[in-house]
């Protein structure tokens, strides 16, 4: 009876530490069929994207027209700063910045396809912020004020 009660007792307990290891490892997810979920892009991406390729344009803009560059210059360095922000903010990203096109003709045309842009980003802008954790309102508000403010130089 002795060794009877005993087996058991080894019985029970092995039979718990089975139990729990077998917990443990379907906790750590060696046990789990499904594949971890695909990481979701960073909700400031948009605006880092279009921060580039605005920039982008206003490049093409000035080596088009080299009599728009004291106008245009200031545009585009401010977008590389919020680039820069951006990138700090969220991290390391590989950027996802749309094929460019040709930059119009003349002068006029230029500013009002930039000022177009510029009203499509700060519209993306304003959502952010919109959405955005009180952490990150400031810079999209401030993003969002600055296309705004670009839109309006390029009437």
């Amino acid at each position: 009876m002795v060794l009877t009660g005993r087996v058991l007792s080894t019985s029970r307990r092995l039979l718990l530490g089975t139990a729990l290891s077998s917990a443990a490892l379907a906790g750590c997810g060696l046990l789990d069929s499904e594949p971890e979920p695909e990481p979701q892009p960073d909700p400031l991406q948009p605006l880092l994207n279009e921060a580039l390729a605005l920039a982008a344009a206003y490049d093409r803009a000035i080596l088009a027209d080299a009599s728009l560059a004291a106008r245009l210059t200031p545009l585009a360095d401010d977008h590389r700063a919020h680039a820069a922000e951006l990138t700090r903010v969220i991290g390391p990203a590989a950027p996802s910045v749309a094929p460019s096109s040709s930059a119009p003709a003349g002068p006029a045309e230029t500013t009002a396809t930039l000022r177009k842009a510029e009203q499509a980003a700060q519209r993306t802008a304003v959502a952010a912020c919109k959405t955005a954790t009180p952490e990150r309102a400031g810079l999209t508000g401030s993003i969002a004020a600055c296309r705004a403010t670009h839109a309006e130089a390029l009437r």
